[in-house]
């Protein structure tokens, strides 16, 4: 049977503004899960060998992969203990629905030189809306290899671990700041996780479901095209981007207002610039 390891922090109350949803840490122990992770584990490393073997991170959409690997990684995804643990922490009457088509494969490699994947490592949130008073997105960390040489830090839950195979960890997308502590290892066996991602509705806020899907679609992309971009930077256009992507990740801890308003302060001048072109046209 599965088993639920620990939760963190409070049940979230009911009303109108969202509250942070607290890291909560969890395991697949039923042998039909653990051989599909298993599976899993050895399609990756035969499938991604030349990639495991680089140093930077690499993220693969789960929607580009074979229909039978989907269809595996679908069963751990939609597995009802996860669905369980984020039920048992948001108001009664809430909405869960995946967003499938954000989810990833995720090959990690401890890597900080400053480009677009160090903000993987370093303290960040992993969104920038917390205002969304009306939903929260939850991020499942699913590590299907991993050792205890890694550790990941949930600051505002207080929660801290070391995740090895077959662990999961929950946290909320937008509000929980996070980090890695740990040293590269090539000798380390492989780590591979699935990043899943849940929105969750809360009750009287399904008028705004559509724009907080396409809200947090967006910041997705977006912001993991960058960051694809930028990795182990080489040329001057992938350093600017990944200097950029590094300081919103600051600001973002300040506020989340900031990286918008620096990015439409330098957007407002450049339209102005335009407009006064198009003018003469």
């Amino acid at each position: 049977m599965n088993s639920i390891l620990s939760r963190a922090g409070g049940r979230a109350t009911c009303g109108s503004q969202a509250r942070r949803f607290p890291a909560t840490i969890g395991r697949f122990d039923a042998p039909a899960d653990r051989a599909i992770i298993d599976g899993l584990v050895h399609w990756v490393e035969a499938r991604y060998a030349e990639d495991l073997a680089k140093r930077p991170s690499k993220h693969v959409y789960v929607t580009t992969l074979p229909a039978s690997v989907t269809a595996e990684i679908d069963r751990l995804r939609d597995s009802p203990i996860i669905r369980t643990l984020i039920a048992r922490e948001v108001p009664a009457g809430s909405t869960i629905a995946p967003m499938k088509h954000t989810d990833e494969l995720y090959l990690s490699h401890y890597n900080k030189d400053r480009g677009g994947d160090q903000g993987l490592f370093d303290k960040h949130y992993d969104g920038n809306l917390r205002f969304l008073a009306s939903s929260i997105v939850v991020r499942a960390l699913i590590y299907l290899q991993s050792d205890d040489t890694y550790k990941v830090v949930f600051a505002d839950s207080h929660v801290e671990k070391a995740f090895t195979s077959y662990e999961f960890g929950l946290l909320d997308f937008h509000r929980e700041l996070h980090w890695v502590e740990g040293t590269f290892n090539p000798a380390d066996r492989h780590r591979l996780l699935l990043k899943c991602n849940y929105l969750v509705t809360l009750p009287g806020g399904a008028a705004f479901g559509r724009v907080a899907l396409a809200a947090n679609t967006a910041v997705f992309y977006v912001v993991k095209a960058a960051m694809e971009y930028s990795k182990s930077p080489r040329s001057p256009a992938q350093i600017a981007v990944g200097f950029l992507c590094n300081l919103f990740r600051r600001l973002n801890i300040i506020h989340p207002a900031l990286p918008l308003v620096l990015v439409a302060g330098g957007l407002a001048p450049l339209a102005g610039a335009i407009g006064y072109g198009v003018s003469f046209l």
